[in-house]
């Protein structure tokens, strides 16, 4: 069985930073996954069943949070005591906002028009700056190990994905 005691990191084996190898985290998962999977133990002890499941669980729960890259952050914060969701000073800049509520207005001016285009290009653009902002939390929490000023950029990363998800949906309606 697996060592709870390890954090997310160290049960797959992996280096505590952002940037990850996916396919060197998916290979040591599908690894994990094969020894500890509950199918394994189902003719043992209750006892080694319901560690199995608990393992199984945990494998499942630390592949998911380094797999995305917010969830990812957040965690590799928590490991150096900041919590990157606390509310207490941790206001998100006010242009950042406002360019968020902009782009908020734009896609729902775009689906009442069933412009599909308009919600694409928007889109685009949203994971466009997500992808900015994971190479420059990479380089604030991996590079410089500036874990309070990442702090506001893993909340950013956040809004953004959130935003991208909606507007997907959007992109969904119309396409329904």
């Amino acid at each position: 069985m697996i060592d709870f005691s390890r954090n997310h990191f160290e049960l797959f084996g992996m280096p505590e930073r952002f940037v990850v190898d996916a396919d060197a985290l998916e290979r040591s998962y599908r690894a994990l996954q094969s020894e500890i999977h509950p199918d394994r133990f189902a003719a043992a002890a209750d006892t080694q069943r319901r560690l199995a499941l608990q393992s199984s669980a945990r494998v499942n729960e630390a592949y998911r949070a380094l797999c995305d890259p917010v969830d990812r952050a957040q965690y590799l914060l928590s490991l150096h005591g900041v919590d990157a969701m606390a509310e207490n000073g941790a206001a998100l800049e006010l242009d950042f906002l406002e360019r968020q509520l902009e782009r908020r207005e734009a896609a729902s001016e775009a689906l009442a028009a069933r412009d599909a285009p308009a919600l694409e290009r928007l889109l685009a653009d949203v994971r466009a700056e997500s992808a900015a902002l994971e190479l420059r939390l990479a380089a604030l929490l991996d590079g410089e190990s500036a874990w309070d000023t990442a702090r506001a950029r893993v909340r950013e990363l956040r809004f953004l994905g959130k935003l991208a998800a909606d507007v997907d949906d959007m992109l969904g309606e119309l396409e329904s």
